[in-house]
């Protein structure tokens, strides 16, 4: 099985312009990333997917993998679906320019999924992690997920959606936004129009169960530090200068 990392990448940015070139303790955030994704050794490739020329040209230089796009998309997964029309691979895996925190075991539970579904069955697959904190579960900021007893999601939402365990226990998950996809899939899911709930929730996953179609659920006790504001970075560079 040929397992692929992509990780789409941008330098426009509502909410912080230009950030992935930002410097983080000497290389770029998408330098950081994708050395990130390198080195948890779960992929047969990584490859960074852009349309901007300045992210292909620090990849390449560094001796990484990058595909350089025509188009600019409105989403990550339609700009590694341009790309991976292109690659021979059985699984994509979507991580984001903006995650160089991603730790391997979170990745290895997702790959696992498809490692482990022998007949085929599991199309679509991503992470959850578990919350107690109820300020978090009331945050809009954290699309929450529902799940049955076999893990696959039920529904996503902004606003607090619970769980039922099967001890009858009511529990929160807040959804991770790294997604694994079987390539036949991805490409399937940018042909589908967005969906009433999608656009009015703004979480794409619903796209996938709108449609008909099931997401398998992996639990990560961790949870990746994402950068958007200059904030996060400042946060970043504190927590990477003490690693």
């Amino acid at each position: 099985m040929k397992i692929t990392a992509l990780i789409p990448a941008r330098l426009n940015s509502s909410r912080f312009n230009g950030k992935l070139m930002m410097d983080l303790c000497g290389k770029p955030i998408i330098t950081r990333t994708y050395d990130a994704v390198l080195s948890s050794n779960l992929f047969s490739s990584v490859i960074v997917v852009t349309q901007d020329n300045e992210i292909h040209k620090e990849i390449t230089s560094n001796n990484g993998n990058s595909i350089l796009i025509e188009k600019d998309y409105n989403s990550g997964t339609d700009r590694i679906a341009d790309a991976c029309a292109k690659l021979e691979t059985d699984i994509i895996v979507n991580i984001q320019g903006d995650e160089p925190f991603i730790d391997q075991s979170s990745l290895e539970k997702l790959v696992n999924i498809f490692k482990n579904d022998s007949r085929n069955e599991i199309n679509y697959a991503s992470l959850m992690k578990l919350m107690n904190n109820e300020k978090d579960i009331n945050n809009p900021n954290n699309v929450k997920v529902a799940v049955d007893n076999n893990d696959f999601a039920i529904n996503f939402s902004r606003k607090p959606i619970s769980s039922i365990t099967t001890l009858s226990q009511e529990v929160f998950y807040k959804h991770i936004g790294v997604y694994g996809y079987r390539k036949d899939s991805l490409m399937s899911f940018t042909k589908l129009s967005p969906t009433k709930l999608e656009m009015i929730e703004k979480i794409e996953a619903l796209r996938i169960i709108e449609s008909g179609f099931k997401i398998k659920m992996a639990e990560t006790l961790s949870e990746s530090i994402g950068i958007d504001t200059k904030e996060d970075l400042s946060k970043a560079i504190e927590i990477w200068d003490n690693k």
